[in-house]
């Protein structure tokens, strides 16, 4: 079988982690990737260890390896004229150019059939297009970094380089939008990404809507229950749901308190942290891992061991599903990609190239198709989206935004669970529509109820998936299972279906039926090990792994669809949401192996800046982010400083000696700081160059003028909470309005047009239905 992305000619511009996992995606599915670098320094990341430890001169970094697998490196200057004519000639071959250097204009693409995928800090339009930024200002900026903590100790950073990871999916399923445009219109598109955006939606998700729709805005917290000391280390838990606080309550020994309204809901229950952590912990210090892990299980309470670089290959799980497998020089053990196909196979990947080992001109010439002029790249696209809460509804949104018909499926027994986390007290009329992340996640749908557990609801079900293109579900795999609706099924009546399946840790495995949320998945891959402070527990970054989820199930969609596209053929997709993230902590895993070195909780501190960190200036809880990233930085940030004497010393004019003294730089950096107003300071640094952001709430992201100018905000007016603006895709796509093409459903809103129009049922039928609760638009029991 032929690899689903073979002929797919790709030129990579970019450095770093975002660009260059963007572009080993599509080459892992069989693309040919092009990556051009400056022939005297090339990317530097084949330098860059995360633990910082000095590499042999003829020897490239294990990341570098990984994310670079599979490619071949041409040699180009693009700054002279004749380098620049030997970049226009590569490109002219190309389908899609992803740029993460700002190497090439839109207008030089622009008039062919090549898409051109930029990735920058703030994107390329807008008045801080220009700015100096890194993923820790941007983080600051975007409203992360001031929502995570405790008030007794500094704001927090989500450790390592998680917003590249997530720019960097986004970038690919950008790619394949791109592509399939362009193959049904013969016209390239521009995909302009923003890093702030991407960080904004993935790490400070709605909280701008919350705060719209009047909900309560917040300081620093911490998820309660969340990772707990065990008497042998850390475990694990996540309470998403009431039920799962009540049984979290049940598994302490506190059963007494489970109709404690104030412990039932988060806001409330983080303002008596003491007293619960109290209970908590005399709990969780009594049992081992594995006891408490074991125990909550029952309960399926989500439950993890913690994850760092040593201990998550082993994890059983991983090792019995074949999760890491050999590199391809086969001195380490690397994540795979984080789907499976049922047909169609993955290009086995070869060794990352030496630095301009290739020369230009292409392998195989792209797939022709005929040209059907449709102005979306999704339009025609029929979609049953039967998953919940947020992983599985993003691959819906993304496909929507961009003219898919999406169907989301769900039913008055059983509404999608991210409904219930509403800004309106239950005694509201109609309280289950006012949930910022359930409008923010599925704008642009329609909306169904049907009970999948009766004979009649399930039929309907599979009479829709049969007229359907695509059918994706984020259930235990259990659930379908005892529901019917298996894909081989499926298939019989539909064969060019194309089933996406989204469990937590697996379709099989000792794990398979074990619930499992984002908070899970940080705790388990390594994300929380490396977020905290060094002598404090380890911390979930909370929430990216949804997007991460997303992001992975979505492309891996695509590159199915483009199978179809080839054969004719559907297929079963798994895309499994903890490998999503094995693939974003990868560093951790290759570094450990590579080098001997575990990467742990620093702070704010960081692996590419020195000095790094948020110093707190005049005023209430006020912070800067300041990240020192080159010798230009330092220098100019010296410059600020009035050039005194500890400053000047030779020994921090490198990133080396910078990092050897960062405590007593940052007693100096803290001493000037607390003087100063934080916003001149920050508009201080920003003119000399110096990457540096204020520590911002994330409600504030509403009145950036950089997502203004981009139009990053759309307005929704929805029939039962208003009018509110919504984030939208971190994107600007050319010739695709930043809009929201329709609100969010209400619950069963369009249950009698999906039924009578694709299925022709008859208003009596409806009726019908309507008075045996198989469809309705009121909650049951509500």
């Amino acid at each position: 079988m032929s690899h689903p992305l073979a002929g797919l000619r790709v030129v990579e511009l970019a450095t770093d982690i975002a660009g260059p996992y963007a572009t080993k995606l599509l080459a892992d599915a069989g693309a040919d990737v092009v990556k051009i670098e400056h022939p005297a320094s090339g990317d530097p990341l084949r330098r860059w260890t995360a633990s910082g430890i000095a590499l042999p001169p003829d020897e490239d970094g294990v990341l570098f390896r990984f994310l670079n697998a599979s490619k071949r490196s041409v040699p180009v200057d693009w700054t002279t004229p004749a380098g620049r004519a030997a970049l226009r000639d590569v490109v002219a071959g190309a389908d899609v150019v992803i740029d993460g250097v700002g190497a090439l204009e839109w207008g030089e693409v622009a008039g062919r059939g090549t898409s051109l995928v930029s990735i920058s800090s703030f994107g390329r339009t807008g008045p801080w297009r220009d700015r100096p930024a890194t993923e820790f200002t941007l983080q600051a900026w975007a409203g992360s970094t001031a929502a995570r903590g405790t008030d007794d100790r500094p704001p927090l950073a989500a450790g390592g380089r998680l917003g590249e990871w997530l720019g960097g999916g986004y970038a690919a399923i950008g790619a394949l939008a791109a592509w399939r445009s362009a193959q049904r219109t013969g016209c390239g598109r521009h995909v302009d990404l923003s890093l702030l955006e991407v960080v904004h939606l993935s790490m400070a998700p709605f909280t701008t809507v919350v705060a719209s729709f009047g909900g309560v805005a917040t300081g620093r917290t911490v998820e309660i229950p969340s990772i707990e000391p065990a008497a042998d280390g850390w475990v694990g838990f996540c309470t998403i749901t009431n039920q799962q606080w009540h049984d979290f309550l049940v598994l302490v020994d506190r059963g007494d308190l489970v109709d404690d309204p104030e412990l039932a809901h988060y806001f409330t229950r983080n303002e008596r942290r003491r007293e619960v952590y109290a209970f908590i912990h005399a709990w969780t210090r009594q049992h081992a891992i594995a006891d408490a892990i074991e125990r909550a299980t029952l309960l399926r309470i989500p439950v993890a061991p913690i994850g760092n670089g040593e201990t998550v290959p082993a994890l059983a799980q991983f090792r019995e599903r074949g999760v890491y497998v050999p590199s391809p020089e086969g001195r380490v053990v690397q994540p795979r990609p984080p789907y499976r196909l049922g047909r169609g196979t993955l290009r086995p990947p070869t060794p990352a190239p030496r630095l301009g080992q290739h020369a230009p001109g292409w392998n195989t010439p792209a797939p022709t198709a005929p040209a059907d002029g449709a102005a979306l790249p999704f339009a025609g696209l029929r979609v049953i989206d039967l998953t919940m809460f947020w992983a599985g509804p993003f691959v819906g949104h993304f496909l929507a935004a961009l003219g898919a018909d999406v169907i989301k499926v769900e039913s008055i027994q059983r509404p999608d669970g991210i409904r219930f986390a509403s800004t309106q007290q239950p005694s509201a009329e109609r309280w289950w529509e006012w949930s910022a992340m359930f409008h923010g996640i599925n704008a642009g749908k329609r909306g169904i109820t049907l009970d999948l557990s009766r004979p009649r609801g399930l039929s309907l079900a599979k009479r829709l998936i049969a007229r359907a293109d695509v059918a994706i579900e984020n259930f235990s795999p259990r659930v379908l299972d005892n529901l019917g609706l298996r894909y081989e099924e499926l298939a019989r009546e539909n064969p060019g279906l194309v089933m996406v399946r989204m469990p937590a840790f697996g379709l099989d495995g000792p794990w398979r039926d074990r619930t499992g949320f984002a908070q899970t998945m940080e705790q388990i891959s390594g994300l929380a090990w490396v977020t905290g402070f060094p002598d404090g527990p380890p911390m979930i970054p909370r929430g990216p792994c949804d997007p991460l989820a997303g992001l992975h199930a979505t492309f891996a969609l695509l590159v199915a669809l483009e199978h179809r596209r080839r054969t004719g053929d559907g297929q079963l997709v798994e895309a499994t949401m903890v490998e999503a993230a094995l693939n974003a902590a990868a560093d951790q895993t290759l570094e450990w192996q590579a080098y001997g070195r575990l990467l742990g909780r620093d702070g704010n501190r960081g692996p590419v800046a020195a000095p790094q960190n948020l110093y707190a200036c005049r005023g209430d809880d006020h912070w800067i982010a300041l990240a020192v990233v080159t010798a230009e930085h330092w220098r100019a940030l010296v410059d600020l400083l009035g050039r005194p004497a500890w400053a000047v010393d030779p020994a921090l004019a490198t990133h080396a000696g910078r990092r050897a003294a960062h405590d007593a730089i940052d007693a100096e950096l803290s001493r000037w700081c607390a003087a100063a107003d934080r916003d001149a300071l920050v508009a201080r640094l920003l003119a000399a160059g110096i990457p540096a952001a204020p520590v911002l709430h994330p409600r504030d992201a509403a009145a950036n003028p950089q997502m203004a100018a981009r139009r990053f905000f759309a307005l929704e007016a929805h029939p039962v909470t208003g009018t509110h603006a919504l984030p939208g895709l971190p994107m600007l796509v050319s010739d695709v309005q930043q809009t929201v093409r329709s609100a969010a459903p209400t619950l069963g809103q369009h249950t009698a047009e999906v039924l009578q129009a694709i299925l022709g049922l008859r208003d009596d039928e409806i009726r019908e239905l309507e008075a045996e609760q198989i469809i309705g638009e009121r909650p049951a029991g509500v």
